[in-house]
């Protein structure tokens, strides 16, 4: 798969970018019972805090608005010019997004870069428009079902794989 030579020959990765979609700023209040208890900011706490761990920046963005996701993977991923500002990777939770928007999956692929699907729930186990993703089968990694772990699962597989 070519995103995984976007990185291959970095020594070290330096800068991951974690992009969440619509609604998972209710976090902890909405539908505990499916997405947990948790909030956005502990889980963006517990990933800074491993980032900082391997020494490696991290940027943290939700929205609950497509394009504006899409404006951050090309900043980030091929539009800034700024060394402090490019990534070397991606962690998204697309939401909702996942079930609809080939924008978000063209953004993803026109950076080039290794990105892991996280989602909180099984989206296998919901309902039936929930179980299609159009990031799947581009992404280098899916995590589903395993609640916030998921970002720290994903966040350590792209340090063991690229660090």
């Amino acid at each position: 798969m070519t995103t995984t030579t976007a990185i291959a020959t970095k020594t070290q990765l330096t800068h991951v970018l974690v992009l969440n979609g619509p609604n998972l700023n209710l976090l902890g209040k909405r539908e505990p019972e499916i997405y947990g208890f948790q909030t956005l900011q502990n889980i963006e706490d517990d990933i800074r805090q491993l980032a900082s761990n391997h020494q490696v920046k991290l940027t943290c963005f939700q929205t609950n608005q497509e394009s504006a996701l899409i404006d951050k993977i090309h900043h980030h991923g091929l539009l800034t010019t700024n060394p402090d500002e490019q990534i070397d990777a991606i962690i998204i939770n697309p939401a909702a997004f996942t079930h609809t928007s080939v924008a978000i999956r063209d953004a993803l692929l026109a950076v080039n870069k290794p990105f892991i699907e996280v989602h909180l729930s099984n989206i296998h186990t919901r309902e039936p428009f929930r179980q299609h993703s159009y990031f799947s089968d581009k992404a280098e990694a899916v995590i589903c079902g395993m609640g916030a772990f998921g970002y720290t699962a994903a966040f350590n597989y792209l340090v063991q794989k690229y660090q």
